[in-house]
């Protein structure tokens, strides 16, 4: 059960697991009358200290569930914004999730406060839960705009970052995938770099970008991705917003996808959902099963039709040279050749040109004329720098 292993993340031990079948959550205590005796009964049996749901509780069904079980409850979202707090490194990544904890927070504060509640009718005693809440909703809010000021900073920062890439005539890859199917570790293998990678969710929040060398001399923007997980929480979606857009501006995803996992599928359907969401539902994708060296039997699963299958283990490097062939295959898909005059003053961009494509012919006439088989992507980005640049495709 996937709540086991979040839990597990953050640190919780669990002793106990409840479920119901309802056509939907009760709207005032998410569990039925019935459901939450029992609940009552195996918290007190087992000695729990915690509760938590696996799904996105409204703040009036975590006051009535708290009040009923004399216990600490959480939800879903806010055991994985904890999990992402615990795993936040960078300043970005923790300005994104205070973010999001923020905003999570914000709607249940009146529960923190209930406790003044106690203290009874009478001089003295009306107003002050009421006044400090709105003192601190207010310093909530404040504090929200002062970080989404600084995300506006970041975004930029790395909009910058990701221009000086583009200018860098490659083409970029994202690896995508659900928590834990090996992401890290598969960009570690490929580039020979050291990106903290972990057997547990959420183990990487920030990307990274590395330079992919093919067999075939083509290089390839490698990034990695922070992992995607089911009901991910919105704030998240929201605050993570420009870490996903390196997925939006990639032009190719390898979603990796641990083939030992029995849910394989509906991992899957989890993160083209999420891809829908950011609008890169129709970037083009390489599918990699992962951990096969784990794999009790030949039978392997099977990828969709009409998408590349890679079948690897990113941990042992086995099969790693069909992955690089796959992603050769899809830039070889890429290229064309065409015929471009680049001024004399230029030879920046004929040096681009040799060093991306390769020159079938080379005449030096008014201009410096070049016959060149390149991928399109890359010469587009080494053309845009020359004023009206002269393209013949042949």
């Amino acid at each position: 059960m996937e709540l086991r292993d979040l839990a597990r993340t953050a640190g919780v031990s669990v002793v106990a697991q409840l479920t119901q079948s309802r056509q939907s959550p009760h709207p005032a205590s998410y569990l039925g009358s019935g459901k939450l005796i029992e609940l009552q009964t195996l918290c007190h049996d087992r000695c729990a200290t915690m509760v938590i749901a696996d799904d996105e509780l409204s703040p009036a069904q975590m006051r009535h569930l708290e009040k009923a079980l004399g216990l600490r409850v959480m939800d879903r979202t806010g055991l994985i914004l904890d999990i992402f707090a615990l795993r936040a490194r960078t300043a970005e990544s923790q300005l994104q999730i205070e973010l999001a904890q923020l905003d999570y927070l914000l709607p249940r504060l009146t529960r923190l406060w209930t406790h003044l509640s106690r203290l009874g009718g009478g001089v003295g005693t009306r107003g002050p839960g009421e006044k400090q809440l709105e003192v601190d909703k207010r310093q909530i809010r404040r504090r929200m705009g002062v970080i989404r000021n600084k995300i506006v900073t970041i975004r930029m920062q790395r909009s910058v970052q990701r221009d000086r890439r583009f200018q860098v005539p490659l083409l970029s890859a994202a690896i995508i995938g659900y928590t834990n199917a090996g992401k890290s570790t598969l960009l570690n293998a490929l580039t020979q770099s050291d990106v903290l990678a972990e057997d547990r969710l959420f183990a990487t929040l920030d990307p990274t970008t590395r330079r992919l060398p093919l067999p075939s001399s083509d290089q390839l923007l490698l990034t990695d991705t922070v992992g995607f997980i089911q009901k991910l929480p919105h704030q998240l979606v929201t605050s993570f917003q420009t870490t996903l857009e390196e997925v939006t501006q990639a032009d190719l995803l390898i979603h990796v996808i641990d083939a030992t996992n029995p849910r394989w599928q509906a991992m899957v359907s989890v993160v083209d959902g999420v891809l829908a969401q950011l609008g890169a539902a129709a970037t083009p994708q390489v599918m990699v099963f992962n951990k096969v060296d784990a794999l009790p039997g030949p039978e392997w699963p099977q990828g969709p039709p009409g998408v590349p299958v890679c079948y690897v283990s990113a941990r042992t490097g086995q099969r790693l040279e069909s992955l690089l062939s796959a992603l050769d295959a899809h830039l070889a898909s890429f290229r064309q050749v065409i015929t471009v005059r680049v001024p004399y003053q230029r030879m920046d961009v004929v040096h681009q040109l040799h060093e991306h494509g390769r020159v079938e012919s080379i005449e030096y006439e008014a201009d410096i004329r070049m016959t060149v088989e390149i991928n399109r992507v890359v010469v587009e980005r080494i053309l845009s720098s020359l004023h009206d640049p002269e393209v013949s495709h042949d």
